[in-house]
């Protein structure tokens, strides 16, 4: 009764009858006092004497009345009840149609979220293989930075095998070092990075992970809110679940429900912002590090260039010493025999004019006279003797000369070697080993 009066939203029909009690009517029940009465204990409670017309009438009253009356009752119930089943049917279509409605919106819901995880994954899928690729770049561009090293440390070392007085700290050096330390500082830039590149690319897989979590449970609810959309009075598959109206504690508002997508939709594009900053900033590191190095290169060929045609100057310059050095050997050694001839030369008139003066010293007596042959043959033997000491000074400062000469000839030919080794070592050696250096789109990591 409780449950009818809750869904009869009507007032009930007039009755023919009012609802209430009727009088209780008192008869007067005519007593059977007569001869043939018993009025004895053993049969008390029965009764053995016939009903009086009076009574016949008042039973059929009463049968009458409780029959209308329970007609009356059971029309009134039938009325109610009647009602109570079109409001509850009613109610029950508009329930229905409400919650399915509601299952419709909250299918739109869940598509759109849905839709949004599903672009987000396919976005990051793609951010994540556009970073694996910038990666690779990072990978080859180290792999490519071994052989320019190489190259330098080589260089350097080849350098190292030049003879005294080459063997000096030239700016071809200072720029060696400067390229072997560049090319260190780029393969520390280059790793680094690389382990950047990793962890975000790490980080990008596990909120691509957490969407498709996220797209999986929301397709499995879609489905799920799809089906219930679809069931009607007259399916087959519906059937009772008491206990399915209790609310599990665990169980999402609409607002933790949208907070939960918008946060992972928020943390997985704030992640795939981060790694478009990273591909850019990566191309950035591979343009400006493939551009420093061949910008060394380029600078060290050009100290190369210089210091070759440096040691080409001074070893041309060096033979052309050599060769003056070698005609005034060949003249300096005309000289000295020239002048060992001249004193041969001297020596027979010296014979000459001393034996002349050996005999004149023997004349006898007063023959011995200091005359003018004397003193002329005196004088001539000095002026001889003053001639070969002049000629044999002359003859020490020739052979001196050429002795000089001779060791000038031989550094010349030491420094001409030198040069020539030192040539050797730039031109042939690291100029040609530096030949192999990688292009700009292999240190940039394109190949």
């Amino acid at each position: 009764m409780a449950q009818t009066d809750v869904l009869v939203t009507q007032e009930p029909a007039p009755q023919t009858v009012h609802v209430s009690e009727l009088p209780r009517k008192e008869y007067d029940v005519a007593r059977n006092t007569g001869a043939y009465t018993s009025a004895g204990l053993a049969t008390a409670g029965f009764r053995t004497a016939k009903y009086l017309v009076d009574e016949w009438f008042q039973n059929c009253y009463a049968r009458y009345h409780q029959a209308f009356a329970d007609r009356d009752q059971s029309e009134r119930q039938r009325h109610v009840s009647q009602q109570l089943a079109a409001e509850t049917e009613a109610l029950a279509q508009r329930t229905q149609e409400d919650s399915t409605r509601r299952v419709g919106e909250r299918l739109q819901d869940t598509h759109g979220w849905k839709s949004e995880l599903q672009r987000e994954i396919e976005e990051l899928l793609a951010e994540t293989d556009l970073l694996l690729a910038q990666k690779l770049r990072l990978e080859r561009a180290l792999d490519a930075t071994a052989l320019p090293y190489s190259i330098a440390t080589d260089n350097l070392q080849c350098r190292e095998r030049r003879q005294h007085p080459d063997l000096v700290r030239d700016y071809v050096e200072m720029e060696l070092l400067k390229e072997a330390e560049l090319i260190r500082n780029i393969q520390g830039l280059l790793k680094r990075t690389i382990m950047q590149a990793v962890k975000q690319i790490q980080l990008n897989r596990e909120h691509k992970e957490t969407c498709e979590m996220d797209w999986s449970d929301k397709v499995e609810a879609y489905n799920i809110d799809e089906t219930c959309s679809r069931y009607h009075n007259q399916s087959t598959e519906v059937q009772f679940h008491p206990h399915s109206v209790r609310l599990e504690e665990s169980a999402s508002t609409p607002e933790t429900w949208a907070k939960f997508s918008q946060d992972n939709l928020y943390r997985a594009e704030r992640e795939r912002l981060a790694s478009a900053n990273l591909r850019q900033l990566i191309d950035c590191i591979l343009r400006d590090t493939s551009e420093d190095l061949r910008l060394q290169c380029d600078a060290v060929n050009l100290a190369f260039g210089r210091r070759c045609e440096e040691l080409e100057d001074a070893r041309h310059k060096l033979n052309d010493h050599l060769r003056k050095t070698l005609q005034e050997i060949t003249d300096q050694e005309h000289n000295v025999a020239t002048l060992k001839q001249a004193i041969k030369d001297k020596e027979a008139p010296l014979k000459v004019a001393q034996t002349c003066l050996y005999q004149r010293s023997h004349r006898p007596n007063v023959e011995l006279c200091r005359d003018t042959a004397q003193f002329r043959l005196v004088s001539e033997v000095g002026e001889l003797n003053l001639s070969l000491t002049a000629l044999k000074e002359k003859l020490l400062e020739a052979e001196q000369s050429l002795h000089n000469l001779e060791d000038t000839r031989m550094s010349l030919e030491k420094d001409i070697a030198v040069k020539t080794n030192s040539l050797f070592i730039d031109r042939q050696k690291c100029m040609t080993h530096r030949a192999h250096y990688p292009t700009v789109l292999r240190l940039a990591g394109y190949q």
